[in-house]
């Protein structure tokens, strides 16, 4: 199925109902007119990092279910599909191929050896000091290889995600195959994760390296547009790189949005989120709660530093079970440009709160991806949590069939699926938008027109209350959308 502007689910692959084949059936038997697509997170065989520690792109995990569930459920959604760019297992076949033949190895050059990266062997202090990376220290492991020897190869994030050297010939046929065996799997969409990490370059940071970055890009593009697949780059960083993508034409994420809503609706103020709903890109994919966390970063320079720190001390403060700790050492987290929170939560669990901030993002431009835990008003889940010591899985609950079909006779479902149903059916949100520059500081104005199609939301990010307003082409005449309060 071709993407369209409709909602998109985020969820795991066994979070949904234990496996694929249950996801469908929830996803068809209560969501099929308020999904448009469904962002399966890696799905691939793994090693770490919930997925994000690929083996291979040709099988699905045998414990989430196979290609046929995934073509079943591209009968009623568009998928996208995780692609780690950056990175592969440490226990691929690729890298173990590695470690037992090194120079002799078919994959000898699909990593990045640093004694043949740096000039001397090996980076200087000054070198890694320029090194945007996730560790206070080179980004690297030790290959040990059968002979008895070891080498340093590049390594970004966790110890088990081993960085690939996209620049060689191996590796390119290697990402070539993948997608494409992806697309013949009922792609729509692919996102790139952590793609801004692939590009190196001595005596640069090794992150958004230009113009190397837009040649990776241009790659990628080149093997899927024939295909009209499209791509997705994931980046947290400032919103600038956003826009930079943008520019150049790609989808990109609006990950400003969440702190900017979380701002308006803790200060009363409409002021910041009115100015980036004026200047954001229009393709583009709007968040509230993904499987990370809140980004911090993302709103840099959108807010003030003050406005920042106010915002995550208010999140901290008004939130429900969500504590400062639960973002340190003590639960393997050391992300500070995140906060790991449910959406829900981090409104206090206040359904009209909850329900208002769903409807901004839905008239916010762009298509608007709702995270499976907020699909279903998820509160943080702390037993997860402490059970497992990751910060992380406050926000990763695992819901089973019983477990969805009890949470949707809370009231604030009804209202939240209706909302979605109206999103996903009003032609007027594939024309032209409007944020009207109302006096009242504390109202938020936003309406969409196509042809006599017309929508209004009005909203009181202070009162939570909010109304939504249509024209009904039968009658000739504006009608209030019932079933949302």
């Amino acid at each position: 199925m071709e993407m369209e502007n409709k909602i998109m689910l985020i969820t795991y692959a066994d979070s949904l109902g234990k496996n694929l084949n249950e996801m469908n059936d929830i996803l068809k038997s209560h969501f099929k007119d308020c999904i448009g697509g469904v962002h399966i997170l890696p799905f691939f065989p793994s090693s770490a990092d919930r997925g994000f520690a690929p083996l291979t792109y040709e099988d699905v995990d045998e414990n989430f279910g196979t290609w046929d569930d995934m073509k079943n459920l591209s009968e009623d959604f568009y998928l996208m599909y995780d692609f780690m760019i950056n990175h592969i297992s440490r226990s691929s076949k690729f890298f173990k191929d590695f470690e037992k033949n090194k120079d002799n190895s078919l994959y000898a050059d699909f990593f990045i050896r640093y004694k043949d990266f740096w000039p001397s062997g090996a980076p200087t202090q000054k070198d890694v000091d320029l090194i945007y990376k996730r560790k206070p220290r080179a980004p690297y492991i030790n290959a040990e290889f059968e002979d008895g020897t070891t080498e340093k190869v590049w390594c970004t994030f966790d110890s088990e995600q081993v960085d690939l050297n996209v620049a060689s010939e191996v590796t390119k046929r290697f990402i070539e195959d993948s997608l494409l065996n992806m697309v013949n799997n009922k792609a729509s969409i692919i996102r790139l994760d952590a793609f801004a990490y692939a590009t190196k370059r001595c005596g640069t940071s090794c992150f958004f390296v230009e113009p190397d970055t837009w040649k990776l890009l241009d790659y990628v593009k080149g093997i899927l547009k024939p295909l009209n697949v499209e791509i997705l780059p994931e980046i947290h960083e400032h919103y600038s790189i956003q826009m930079k993508l943008a520019e150049k034409g790609y989808w990109i994420y609006d990950f400003a949005l969440p702190m900017l809503l979380l701002h308006s609706l803790y200060s009363g103020s409409r002021k910041k989120l009115v100015n980036w709903l004026k200047i954001c890109p229009k393709k583009q994919f709007t968040t509230l709660d993904t499987h990370d966390g809140i980004g911090i970063v993302d709103v840099k320079d959108l807010l003030s530093d003050e406005e920042i720190e106010k915002t995550r001390e208010c999140l901290f403060s008004k939130g429900a079970n969500v504590k400062k700790i639960y973002n340190t050492v003590a639960y393997n987290n050391l992300d500070i440009y995140q906060v790991n929170c449910t959406y829900y939560s981090a409104l206090g669990n206040n359904d009209d709160a909850y329900v208002l901030a769903r409807a901004i993002q839905f008239f916010a431009p762009g298509i608007p991806q709702v995270y499976y835990v907020g699909l279903l008003a998820g509160e943080n889940d702390i037993d997860l949590l402490e059970k497992t010591k990751v910060g992380r899985n406050i926000n990763r609950h695992y819901y089973t069939k019983e477990e969805v079909e009890e949470s949707l006779k809370r009231p604030i479902m009804e209202r939240i699926i209706n909302l979605m149903k109206f999103r996903n059916s009003y032609p007027a949100f594939n024309g032209d938008i409007l944020i009207d520059d109302v006096e009242d500081k504390q109202l938020l104005k936003i309406s969409w027109k196509k042809g006599d199609y017309k929508t209004i939301l009005t909203a009181n990010i202070a009162s939570y209350r909010f109304s939504i307003k249509y024209y009904c082409l039968e009658t000739k005449e504006y009608k209030e959308l019932l079933g949302i309060y």
